[in-house]
């Protein structure tokens, strides 16, 4: 019996693993200087794009798992990136919206993509839009 499609290089899971390491490392010299993790930029990009959101429509923008959203969220409320208040409806849900101290960060962020796309010099523009449209596909069969 062969075990070949077992071997690493055979692994699409571990390539996509590979990169997405190697990009978050891209990218912490730049998001320590805002005092931002990966994750908590994710979230910041979003507010950035939406301003507000509940808790519900954010997690279902930025695809986080909710149970990390709620932990990104308290760290980012505790640097007064962001507010999160109740909802007059119901007690239980909340808002999420930019403080003047996260709408101020948005400025100091927007070289951020720039930055990182000079470190990609290899990939042509062609590259990156076929790239997107793949994993586009493989994350919409994802759920």
């Amino acid at each position: 019996m062969s075990f070949e499609h077992l071997q690493l290089n055979k692994q699409l899971c571990h390539r996509l693993y590979i990169a997405s390491n190697g990009i978050t490392r891209l990218y912490r010299p730049m998001l320590d200087k805002l005092d931002l993790t990966y994750p908590q930029y994710i979230i910041m990009m979003a507010l950035w794009e939406v301003e507000s959101a509940s808790v519900l429509e954010l997690q279902k923008f930025t695809k986080v798992d909710a149970g990390c959203l709620s932990l990104i969220l308290k760290k980012l409320e505790a640097k007064k990136f962001i507010t999160l208040k109740p909802t007059k409806e119901d007690k239980r849900k909340k808002i999420v919206s930019l403080s003047a101290k996260g709408t101020k960060l948005k400025d100091e962020a927007q070289s951020i993509p720039e930055k990182m796309v000079c470190n990609f010099k290899d990939l042509d523009p062609k590259d990156i839009e076929d790239l997107t449209r793949v994993l586009d596909k493989i994350n919409s069969q994802l759920g």
